[in-house]
Parts: C-alpha cells; structure tokens; sequence
C-alpha cells in the first residue's frame, strides 16, 4: 500500500511529524511508505497547523490535535493548533494503531504489524492540562538526554526543564563517573556541556517542546561565581562580595562555601541591582527560553538577619525584584515568562507585595518535603500556615500542610500555575516495584484542576527503568487525559512490556510494592522500624519465589522483550537492597552498613550493562544521604 504524508508548509516540528509518520507506518504496513506528493498514492495524509479551528477555542493554550484518516482515495489528515500539537497528534495516531512507547530509546518500542483496514479513525483530542513535563536531575550521557527529549512528546509530554544556564553537572555526573570508581573518569569540561546543550535545545526546538531553564544558579552568578552545580568553592569573599550576601549570625559569608546555596542581603541596593541584571540581560540574549525561572538559593534558614532585611519578609523582597525584572523586560520588548517559585522560605505568602504584571508570570509549586505514601489532601482543610521565623523554618511533611502554603499564594495571584513535584527524584527508590509510586502520580494529577494548578514538571532523574518506566508512562499519558483510567493504562504497559506472562510480573511487582515503602527510603521515620524489617523480610522472600518465573521465560538464552531481562537485574538489586534494608530496620547499623556497600558494589558493576535504565549516582547518593548510612558511617569512623 503506498501512503505518504504531505504538509503544507516549512515549519521543521510539521516536517519532523510527517518524517516520524512515514517512518512507523513504513514499518507496521511493511510496505513502502514514502513522504512527498505522487500520482499513485492509495492514501495521501496531510499534517497542518490550523490553530483557527473555531473547534479548538476553548482549548486555551493547550496542545489540541484532530485525526481524520479516511478510506482509500479519500485522503486523510492530522491537524493540531500548533506545530508541537501536530506531532502529538502522529504520536496519538501511531499509539491508536498499536504503537507502543514504553522507555526512552528504540530497543523499547513496539510496533505492531497492521492492515490497511486498520489505519482508517476520526477522532479529536485537547490536553488536559497545558505544562506537561519533566526537569533533569541525577546524571546523564548526552544520549540519555536526547532519547528523553524524544520520548516526550511519544507519551503526550510538552516540556523539558534544562536546569542552570548550563546542565554541566547532570552530564559531568555522568561522564566523570561520579560514585563508581569501577569506570574511568572522563575529561567532560563546560565547553563540553554548551556543545551538548546546544544539541538538546536543537533536538527539543525540531519537536516543538517547550523550553524551561535555570533556576538554581542565580545568586552565585550574581556574585561572580561560575554556578553550574552543587559544589563548594574555597573563594575568600572580597569586602563587596562579602556586602552582597546574606548576614546570618553576624557573618557575611558563602553558605557552607556552596555559592548556589548562599542567598543575598536583598536589601543591598548594589546586590539588587546586580541580581536583576543579571536575570534581565540573560533573558534579553536568550529569547528562545519559554520559561524563565527565578530561583533564589537552594537551601533553608539561610535568610539574611540585617536590620534592614528583617524590616520586611524575604517573600515580599522576592515579589519587588519579581516586579523589576518584568518591568525592564516590557520596557526591552522580551515576552518570556518568568517562573517564580513557592519553595523553602518562599512558601510563605509575602505580607504586603504584590505581582503588578500577573500574565508575565507562572507559579510553581515546589512541595518538596512532601510524603509520596498518599496523594495530595483534598478538601477542607484545619492546616494553617505556621507563623513565619526568620532562619527557623521547618518544612511541612504532611500534603494539607504543603497545601496550605499553596492556597496562601494562591489568594494572591490567580494565574498561570503549575506543580513542581519529585515522584521519581527520591521517592521512588523506596518502592521498588514502580506499581505504588505511578498509582501516586496519577492520582496527584487527577486532583491538580481541584488545586487551580494548571499541569505538573517532574523533577526527575531519567534514567527510571528499574524495573521499567511506567511511572513516567502513567503520568505523561494522564496529564494528557486526566480522564485516563490507572488500571487500564498498566494493563496496557505491562502487556506490550512482558508479551505472555505480563500478568505474574504484574502480580509480583504490585506485591512488592505495597510491602515497600517511599518515605522510609527518604529518612522520614527512624530508622529501627520492626514492622518495616518485616517487611522487608517478605520482599526478600517474593523476590526468591519469583526467580522460577523469570527462568521460565528464557528461550535460547534471550528474552521475549528487554524488560525480562531489566527484571532478571531487578530481581538480583532487590535481593541486595531488600537485604540492606532489612538489617538497616532491625537495628544492625555495621551489618546493614556492610550489605549497603556490597549493593553499591552490585550496582557499580552493572552499570555498563544497564547505564540507560538505573542512574548509579543518584541512587548511591540518595540512599547515602537520606536513608542514613552516611549517619552510620560517621559512627563507626568516630
């Protein structure tokens, strides 16, 4: 069957879109497929933007695409409201027919064989929430980025948050091969990173995503610091460095020597200025970043303690230099958004300030203190929001407490919002089934249009396919339709994931889950827990059950799809954490210390084998930090 998909005009992500269509139906027809205009074609389908369409109207900034795809002779189109909508719209297409889209990379797609018959739908779709993404974290190969960045729009996704002026440390993370000394560290400069980066932005422009970037980084910036990352800088402060930042207990210093972390005396007229231009001239050289964000430093109870800063609050300082930026940016001609974020001490609702210009900006909300053991608290609510202590805070754990921070701001400014949120930037190693952690993902997006929040960025690593990428999976396609059942999007992933048997992996990894837990991997609990060594016992237990299962389903020593053998890995990284965690719950701080380091050794040694699907410095570093072994290790080192 010859088809070919036209499109009638230049715009590279319509190009692109027709280019993604012939290329899978080109494979799912096993015919020839060809792209441009001949006389013999059996099925012509155009691809267009037609962003007038009366019908889309109350789409109101979000992606909205139509599929008509016809009988024979009669020719078929897909429409959408925007380049980016028209490429969502062949993705959604492709997914009709049978595609699925499982991970980043091609090893994880599957595309079915189909008939001509079957390619004939009608059919219209609006987003349901217009941001719709996911920010870097952990460490990352350029190829992990660029397989992401193409995933995206694969599972409904609009977004993707570069953090910084420049991700070097997401990519140096990975290619110095931070916490595995079993590989060779890499030479992996800045220079480096821009090159990448540029190659991102190229890759993210050609689908049309929308790009976030900064964030953190300001502050040490302003001070003259390169801020790329997270990293202690043993710089003695010259006398004007020193006026510029934050007092706190009588000193004017770098906090804990990390600029990123180092907040400034906002009250300093010369600090201000320099923070504002600083903001304001990258926003006027870099135009092509949608949303700019405007953080200020990330850590707490490090607000300046001057006198004059303590005449007011630093939200309402936040709010003023907010005010000034957009005014130099109306006055220059710039329409980028600026981001502001409720995150620390800026939970607090500022006490007299107010946004003047209300559409140049977008409210994050950043709960990142939150439990993953439920989803967000709808209703009427007895959390208040605690008096503010200047450099005394303690961030609430509990979603009504997070809530009401929210709905604080939220009787200040009533435009464009958006959650910032972490399911798969800690919680997740705690449930190392994948099953309660998604389950808590679409639920949370179920519940954002009750909380006035208009989509959700993840803040993530991307290497999450341990034991797949479902959570990811689950959220993309349900922040697209808010509607979409959880059930049934599993059934879906994990049918086209393990082919026959997808319902004993499904069984055992639910399972696994629910004796799991996300916030005791994140340290919220003490760490001597008899019912949480129980249960680890029973995972240890369901993990060894399940090996005459992943046995069962080798055929001449390969698997019926990669995720059988992703899930022989897991079965052997649960054994080695479930065991971990059970010496670490029953009190045996030196054994679980012991095992916690033979897991690490596991892991280290299957990195290669399996970079794309466990980032190995993000795990490390978490468990290190937050589940306590860095704790145990200053013990037995005292």
């Amino acid at each position: 069957m010859n088809i070919h998909p036209i499109f009638s005009n230049e715009d590279q992500t319509v190009s692109f879109a027709a280019e993604e269509l012939a290329r899978y139906l080109n494979r799912m027809l096993r015919g020839e497929v060809r792209k441009g205009g001949t006389q013999d074609a059996d099925l012509e389908i155009s691809l267009d933007v037609s962003a007038d369409d009366p019908a889309w109207a109350e789409a109101e900034g979000r992606d909205s695409f139509s599929v008509e795809i016809r009988k024979e002779k009669e020719g078929g189109r897909i429409t959408g409201n925007s380049p980016r909508a028209v490429l969502l719209g062949v993705y959604d297409y492709l997914h009709t027919l049978g595609c699925r889209f499982l991970a980043p990379g091609a090893q994880y797609e599957t595309v079915p064989c189909v008939k001509p018959e079957e390619l004939y739908v009608s059919y219209r779709k609006t987003a349901s929430f217009k941001h719709r993404g996911v920010c870097i974290e952990g460490g990352n190969s350029l190829e992990n980025i660029l397989d992401f960045v193409d995933w995206l729009p694969k599972i409904g996704c609009n977004a993707f948050f570069l953090q910084f002026m420049v991700p070097y440390t997401f990519l140096a993370r990975w290619y110095q091969h931070e916490n595995n000394p079993l590989l060779k560290p890499e030479d992996y400069s800045l220079e480096d990173a821009e090159r990448d980066t540029a190659k991102i932005e190229r890759a993210m422009e050609q689908r049309g995503l929308m790009l976030h970037k900064v964030g953190h980084g300001w502050t040490g910036e302003t001070l003259g610091f390169s801020t790329v990352a997270w990293k202690e800088d043993d710089a003695v402060l010259t006398e004007k460095q020193k006026s510029m930042v934050a007092q706190i207990g009588g000193v004017r210093d770098l906090y804990y020597k990390v600029p990123l972390n180092t907040n400034l005396c906002y009250s300093n007229p010369e600090a201000r200025s320099a923070f504002i231009a600083k903001i304001a001239d990258y926003a006027c050289q870099h135009r092509e970043v949608e949303f700019l964000h405007i953080w200020l430093a990330d850590a707490n109870n490090n607000i300046c303690e001057c006198e004059e800063c303590r005449k007011t609050t630093v939200s309402d300082q936040y709010i003023d230099i907010l005010n000034e930026v957009d005014e130099i940016l109306t006055a220059r001609g710039v329409d980028t958004k600026l981001v502001f974020l409720l995150y620390q001490e800026l939970l607090w609702p500022p006490l007299k300030e107010k946004l003047k210009n209300p559409d140049r900006f977008v409210l994050m909300f950043a709960p990142i203190s939150r439990t993953f053991e439920a989803s967000y608290e709808i209703g009427d609510s007895d959390a208040q929001i605690p008096p503010y202590v200047r450099n005394r805070i303690k961030l609430p754990t509990k979603l009504s407490e997070n809530l009401a921070f929210l709905k604080g701001w939220q009787s200040l400014f009533s435009g464009d919002s958006f959650i910032y949120d972490y399911h798969l930037g800690r919680a997740h190693y705690g449930d190392m089934g994948y099953v309660h952690i998604s389950r808590i993902g679409s639920e949370d997006i179920k519940k954002l249009h009750q909380l006035g929040l208009d989509g959700m960025i993840n803040c993530q690593e991307l290497r999450v396919c341990m034991p797949n990428a479902l959570p990811n999976y689950v959220m993309g396609h349900t922040l697209f339709r808010e509607d979409a059942d959880f059930s049934d999007i599993v059934r879906e992933y994990y049918q086209a994931a393990y082919g026959e048997g997808y319902e004993q992996v499904l069984s055992y990894l639910t399972e696994l889950s629910s004796l799991c837990s996300c916030d005791y991997f994140n340290g919220k609990s003490a760490r001597t827990d008899p019912e949480m060594a129980r249960r680890m016992r029973s995972v240890l237990d369901l993990a060894e059950a399940f090996a005459p299962v992943i046995e069962a389903h080798r055929t001449d020593g390969r698997w019926q799809t990669p995720f059988w053998r992703i899930l022989d890995y897991h079965r052997q990284y649960v054994l080695s954490l479930g065991q971990t965690l059970y010496e670490l719950a029953s009190g045996n701080e030196k054994t679980a210390l012991d095992d916690w380091n033979g897991f690490c050794s596991l892991i280290r040694q299957k990195e290669t084998e399996f970079q794309e699907v466990l980032d190995v410095y993000r795990v490390i570093e978490v468990s290190h930090n937050y589940t306590g072994f860095r704790n145990i290790e200053r013990k037995m080192n005292a």
